[in-house]
């Protein structure tokens, strides 16, 4: 296989060893969806199991043909933010079941093949304003962080709504070892994963995962960590007890449930992740293609449909799959740093999500309190988008506002936009002169 002819590496300006280097370099700073997703979506009742080996097929799938339509070094895997939103918001606050949030992943996945197809994409896009684009990254962020500190228990339900873990009620009740010791462990985690992106280091979520775990692993076998089932406590250890084998995908492939399409409270669903995996992928391929010089003197990015056509499809096949939308990662900005060019260095990622099949037991044995950290700066990374906030203009900002703060106020990421929406129709209504300060 000639190499240079499939990628036209010359052309672009690279070669095999960078691009493979950048494709290693990408997986290891996204390679934490392998663990975070499954325990994200149990939380809807999946089998994290099947959950792994679908976020691994999916993502491989999804990077693959991102080479072959664009020839992009992006790489693809079921998104955050949209996971988070599929399991707290869509299962276990509208009380959907997860087989029908699937259907609703997948038919957004066809929804956005025909938007790819066409231009109504670039409608929709130029249609809602940048600041609410903007705004709807931060609130997502905010909501990510405010899960991973519920899942780390660092946050808990109080008589003020919520409030910090306890750990004098934890040394009383005799639970600190087990339950208590978790939250310090995933405390240290966040300030280790921050000094880790402080630090410029590759991969620094993923270490910051790997590092918290350890130190748990370090805890237990100390007697500083104690197993308690009853509190959720398991053993950190992974169970090669039943050799390196790939966890069975049946409880997930092909468990689609369209018996409620036809409501409104559907489409609503349908639509937000629709708005999120649209706004949120044309946002990461301009932004990551910008870095890398890659969009032409228009300052659009060559090839776009083919990125989209990728994405779109990798989000139908994953639903199927049984996995949340898959979209396009900005941590590929970490393999373009690296001189990754074209779709050699998503090649190179999709054959170690392959590869990382046959290491189910150590990825599944990630406790939530390990992967807490990851939550947290993910939600730091999306919540800078504030920056490009234009508060001076307050028929922008307020809305912005409501939109960013309704997400981890009222728990979902829907509302969310939706309040944001309308507060900017309403207040963009009648106004000839604008209130600035």
């Amino acid at each position: 296989m000639n190499l240079e002819k499939l990628f036209h590496l010359k052309e672009s300006h690279t070669d095999v060893k960078t691009e493979i280097v950048a494709g290693i370099t990408t997986f290891m700073t996204m390679a934490y969806i392998l663990a975070v997703n499954p325990n994200i979506l149990s939380a809807a009742g999946m089998d994290s199991g099947a959950v792994f080996t679908a976020t691994a097929l999916a993502s491989m799938i999804a990077t693959l043909l991102m080479a072959a339509f664009a020839n992009y070094p992006f790489v693809l895997a079921p998104g955050m933010g949209l996971n988070a939103y599929f399991a707290y918001t869509v299962v276990l606050q509208m009380g959907y079941t997860w087989q029908t949030a699937l259907a609703a992943v997948f038919i957004e996945g066809i929804v956005f093949i025909i938007l790819s197809l066409t231009n109504v994409r670039e409608a929709i896009f130029n249609a809602i304003p940048m600041n609410l684009k903007h705004a709807v990254s931060v609130g997502i962020g905010l909501f990510i962080a405010f899960i991973g500190m519920q899942n780390a228990k660092i946050v808990v339900d109080s008589a003020t709504l919520v409030s910090i873990y306890s750990f004098k009620g934890s040394v009383q009740a005799e639970t600190f070892f087990s339950e208590g010791i978790t939250v310090v462990l995933a405390i240290i985690g966040i300030l280790l994963t921050g000094i880790l992106l402080i630090k410029n280091v590759k991969g620094n979520i993923l270490w910051g995962i790997l590092i918290t775990w350890g130190l748990g692993i370090l805890c237990q076998l100390t007697g500083l960590y104690h197993i308690n089932p009853e509190l959720g406590c398991y053993s950190l250890l992974p169970d090669f007890s039943s050799g390196i084998s790939i966890p069975d995908i049946s409880p997930t492939l092909m468990q689609l449930d369209f018996k409620g399409i036809l409501t409104l409270d559907f489409f609503v669903v349908m639509f937000a992740f629709l708005f999120v995996d649209l706004f949120d992928t044309l946002g990461t391929l301009i932004g990551v293609a910008s870095k890398a010089d890659m969009l032409d003197e228009d300052g659009t990015l060559p090839h776009i449909k083919g990125a989209l056509m990728a994405d779109a499809v990798g989000t139908s096949l994953g639903a199927v799959l049984g996995t949340s939308t898959t979209t396009t990662f900005v941590e590929s900005a970490s393999g373009v740093a690296e001189g990754g060019r074209t779709g050699l260095t998503a090649v190179t990622a999709a054959v170690l999500f392959g590869l990382s099949l046959f290491l189910s037991p150590i990825f599944l044995a990630i406790p939530s309190f390990a992967t807490a950290p990851a939550l947290v700066i993910v939600g730091f990374l999306m919540m800078t988008s504030i920056t490009k906030i234009d508060f001076s203009d307050y028929t922008e900002a307020i809305p912005a506002y409501i939109a960013i703060t309704a997400m981890p106020f009222m728990y979902s990421i829907s509302e969310g936009i939706a309040m944001g929406v309308i507060s900017y129709m309403v207040m963009n209504s009648n106004f000839p002169h604008r209130m600035v300060c």
